[in-house]
């Protein structure tokens, strides 16, 4: 099978999700990202409503903000996400990603967003018809394209996905709309190339990374992975 070009595809950035890490150590596990030359410290946020499990809330971003001088890449998967931009916000995001599932104001969310200066994202389940992508492609400043069903951390690569990855690429290019194309959800360095190659270029890894003995190394095979 040919391989894509990578031509339009911006350089790769590597996001350390720290739900991998020790959360009784979530300061240490925010320097140890930060030391491991990553270039964002991504945080999950869930709400045991639009995903069954719960894990952190605006107190502790804050907390981990307090912690480090990272990008901090915040993927909410939680319902009516508009409530909650603004304590986001002051905890200190400098991302926030919302599901296009989880609200029927996307648009109003995503505008709110950037008018609080940060960047803003969407992110589409595996589920989600491509169909839906290029209405907001003008409207935020990153897709992420999950992976692996939203919930929980360990779990495979859904290769079926990549299509969409390649859909979504091709269509910036088309419309010459710069974009960041995240990728969430069973990264090593075998998927990060097959996700490269197809166009995402910032790759949240947990499990992977927080299971390498030396995060330095494992952002650096990551960052590595296509060449």
């Amino acid at each position: 099978m040919k391989k894509r070009s990578t031509k339009s595809t911006p350089s790769i950035k590597i996001a350390p999700s720290i739900l991998a890490g020790n959360f009784g150590y979530l300061a240490d596990e925010a320097k140890r990202i930060e030391a491991s030359g990553a270039d964002y410290l991504h945080v999950d946020v869930m709400d045991g409503h639009f995903v069954p499990n719960i894990t952190i809330g605006p107190q502790v971003v804050s907390a981990i903000n307090r912690a480090t001088d990272m990008f901090l890449d915040v993927h909410l998967m939680i319902y009516n996400p508009f409530d909650y931009v603004e304590r986001f916000v002051e905890a200190g995001a400098d991302m926030l990603t919302i599901h296009f599932e989880a609200t029927e104001e996307v648009d109003e969310v995503l505008n709110y967003i950037r008018r609080c200066n940060i960047k803003a994202g969407l992110a589409f389940c595996p589920e989600t018809s491509m169909s839906m992508i290029p209405k907001y492609l003008d409207r935020c400043d990153q897709i992420l394209l999950m992976t692996v069903h939203p919930g929980f951390g360990g779990q495979a690569f859904m290769s079926e996905v990549l299509e969409k990855v390649k859909f979504t690429r091709e269509t910036c290019d088309t419309l010459k709309i710069p974009m960041d194309i995240e990728v969430d959800g069973g990264l090593d360095e075998r998927t990060t190339a097959e996700c490269y190659r197809a166009g995402a270029n910032v790759i949240v890894a947990g499990t992977y990374l927080f299971h390498e003995p030396d995060m330095a190394l494992g952002v650096k095979k990551l960052r590595n992975a296509n060449n």
